[in-house]
């Protein structure tokens, strides 16, 4: 397990694909890990040199002391970028995730070379839950909220149906640190990034979970009228649609980004 040390973090991360590929980086929900992708990663093929990494304080990554900041992960990637060597890669972020890449888009222009946004937003809804959910991991630790996020996360049918995905999700909110947890919360719940997608100039598509009731489908529907000639698309999922969706949601990255590159 290949670990870097990066703007004050110490942060596990993972390559797949060949050396000489093109770039591609997953970002990660909150409370997920880099398994979060497992889905996604066989359908994009040996195309792409594929970087994942834990957020801090998720998976293998220690926490920090919080509170975060999207910017503060974001600049967590660029020295993560440095230390792979990987230039320009396309980037696909899901909700947190989506959050970091519409910064690192508007503030770090030419770090990427096309944008996938999937179930996220420029701003949440209600960004005070979030100090909810703070005081409830604080109190309860990540058993006091892992069924909320398992419920929000995942459709009623897919939970029904595909329990053992579901049990894999639980270990991995399970084992998220609640103190990176709820310094993440804050990241989420303080992102405004609705005027910086006037400066995202990068290739965008927008993907929503037509079943999605944390970024439901008209928050997908303003990123893609925000940010010029960005695409969008809708998929039968919920929340992470790169589990309950992967194999779907990889092929349109993968018809995107050929798209890109034709």
């Amino acid at each position: 397990m290949p670990f870097a040390r990066v703007n004050g973090a110490t942060l596990h991360y993972r390559i797949d694909g060949p050396a000489a590929a093109r770039g591609l980086v997953l970002l990660n929900s909150l409370g997920a890990d880099l398994r979060m992708w497992e889905a996604l990663v066989p359908t994009l093929g040996a195309g792409y040199r594929i970087l994942r990494h834990d957020g801090r304080g998720h998976g293998s990554s220690p926490a920090t002391p919080g509170p975060y900041t999207v910017e503060l992960l974001g600049r967590d990637l660029l020295e993560l970028l440095q230390v792979t060597g990987i230039s320009r890669p396309h980037l696909c972020g899901l909700s947190l995730g989506g959050m970091v890449g519409i910064w690192l888009a508007a503030h770090q222009p030419g770090v990427m070379s096309s944008l996938v946004l999937c179930n996220t937003a420029a701003r949440m809804g209600r960004p005070e839950a979030y100090d909810e959910r703070i005081a409830r991991v604080r109190a309860g630790g990540m058993a006091a909220v892992v069924e909320a996020v398992l419920g929000a996360w995942f459709t009623p049918a897919f939970r029904e149906g595909r329990p053992a995905e579901v049990g894999r999700a639980r270990e991995m909110i399970l084992g998220t640190s609640p103190e990176g947890y709820a310094a993440a919360c804050a990241a989420v719940r303080d992102f405004d990034g609705r005027r910086a997608l006037l400066r995202v100039k990068v290739p965008t598509l927008v993907v929503a979970g037509s079943e999605d009731r944390a970024t439901p489908p008209e928050e997908g529907r303003a990123l893609a009228a925000g940010i010029a000639g960005a695409r969008y698309r809708e998929l039968r999922a919920a929340h992470l649609s790169a589990l309950e969706a992967g194999p779907e949601l990889g092929r349109s990255v993968k018809e995107f980004l050929a798209g890109e590159e034709g």
